[in-house]
């Protein structure tokens, strides 16, 4: 893979482009660290001051609402940045010797960076509670995994998809919009009714959210789910492959269309 072949040159345009974001403005890397700080605040806010929301299955509903929320913010920003990385970097692209297949890569890796400080920041949450992370707390870098891989797939597909139709950008964006409300961010997976439950294992981020909670809050392992830890596979790989698949198809046009 291109990506292992060139981890240091990865490793170099992931933190140039993270610095990118938010060159000239005066706080520069911190905006990058406080919008998602800030969005939290006001759901925690509003559910937990205004609506006074309680623990949710004894649990403090902060804390509850941040470990579903983080993988969240990962995965929507590395999406919708990753679908565009062709189209933003189409001077990349026209280089013969640039590995174009890098640019989806480097999206992920810069929205990484955030994600590793709020996991930090999620810990040190925990510990003010007075919840100190035990062995069930390491699962965290499996369904980091599983949710790198979904993304690789994804963004290799929606990317070189998006050099051909535009609209796909805007589709994206609606999609996560629908996304987040229909995954059980804020919200608890029991208060759905039974027959809707076996529904829910087709969204992909059900099990990521779920497998955060799992790991932080109700202490499960991944093997004591095996239908939704293999239909989550399943899912991955399928999309893993018709996006390496769309990407090698449609690679040799990209030039030509930019």
């Amino acid at each position: 893979m291109d990506a292992l072949r060139n981890k240091y040159v990865l490793l170099e345009l992931s933190k140039n482009d993270f610095k990118s974001r938010y060159l000239g403005s005066y706080l520069g890397l911190i905006w990058a660290f406080i919008q998602p700080s800030i969005y939290m605040l006001i759901f925690w806010f509003v559910f937990q001051v205004g609506f006074k929301t309680m623990p949710v299955d004894n649990f403090p509903f902060i804390l509850w609402l941040m470990t579903g929320m983080i993988p969240w913010f990962f995965f929507s920003d590395s999406l919708s940045n990753g679908a565009n990385s062709i189209v933003e970097n189409s001077f990349l692209v026209k280089k013969v010797i640039f590995k174009v297949s890098l640019l989806p890569f480097i999206k992920i890796l810069s929205a990484f960076y955030i994600h590793a400080f709020f996991l930090v920041f999620l810990t040190v949450m925990f510990l003010y509670y007075g919840y100190v992370p035990n062995i069930y707390s390491l699962q965290i870098f499996y369904y980091l995994f599983a949710l790198v891989m979904l993304l690789i797939g994804l963004t290799l597909l929606t990317s070189s998809l998006v050099v051909f139709l535009k609209d796909i950008g805007q589709i994206i964006n609606m999609v996560l919009q629908f996304g987040f409300w229909l995954t059980p961010i804020f919200w608890s997976f029991n208060i759905l009714p039974k027959e809707y439950h076996n529904i829910m294992q087709y969204n992909p981020l059900y099990y990521i959210v779920e497998g955060y909670r799992d790991s932080m809050i109700s202490y499960q392992w991944f093997w004591e789910k095996p239908v939704l830890t293999i239909h989550y596979w399943v899912f991955t790989i399928i999309i893993f492959l018709i996006g390496t698949f769309v990407f090698k198809r449609l690679r040799p046009h990209f030039a030509d269309v930019l």
